[in-house]
């Protein structure tokens, strides 16, 4: 005879801060790569304003000392760039759940019931993160939730091992 077998859901477990700290510092070098592609299509765009006599920067040595000093064009790049982390982070945690960091460190950020968060959590988590200090209040939560997580209502688990 055969038993049936139930179906029973594996226990959620949560992220510790080592892990949670090590999956940081992945995307940390991860988003510098992408900044410096960022800038890269920048300083191409600009040059190519230059060539097109659309642009004058004279009153600066170079494009990097145009954007750097300049009050709007260094404004607008500081934003470009901002705007460039944040859609990294939103992508990722939007449509996989996990960024290329957190995917080492098998780790997954979803909504309690398993579900993606959506790009308002994700705004609100990078808005109360701390640039990662939020991560500490990890270590007093029973679910070892971040600040972040807190405000946003997700949650970050281990992914289970594939058998």
């Amino acid at each position: 005879m055969k038993k049936k077998q139930q179906n029973v859901q594996p226990s959620k477990e949560y992220a510790t801060l080592l892990r949670r700290l090590g999956a940081w510092f992945y995307d940390v070098l991860i988003v510098a790569a992408v900044l410096m592609l960022a800038g890269g299509i920048a300083m191409a765009l600009i040059a190519g304003l230059l060539q097109l006599g659309i642009l004058d920067i004279s009153g600066y040595e170079d494009a990097s000392a145009y954007l750097g000093k300049h009050p709007v064009a260094g404004m607008l790049y500081s934003g470009y760039l901002a705007a460039v982390v944040i859609a990294f982070y939103a992508f990722f945690w939007c449509k996989a759940g996990q960024t290329l960091g957190m995917r080492a460190w098998k780790l997954r950020l979803q909504n309690s019931d398993g579900s993606n968060i959506r790009l308002t959590q994700a705004f609100i988590r990078m808005a109360t993160s701390a640039f990662g200090l939020g991560n500490f209040i990890a270590l007093f939560s029973k679910k070892k939730q971040s600040f972040q997580d807190i405000m946003a209502e997700c949650e970050m688990i281990i992914t289970p091992k594939v058998r």
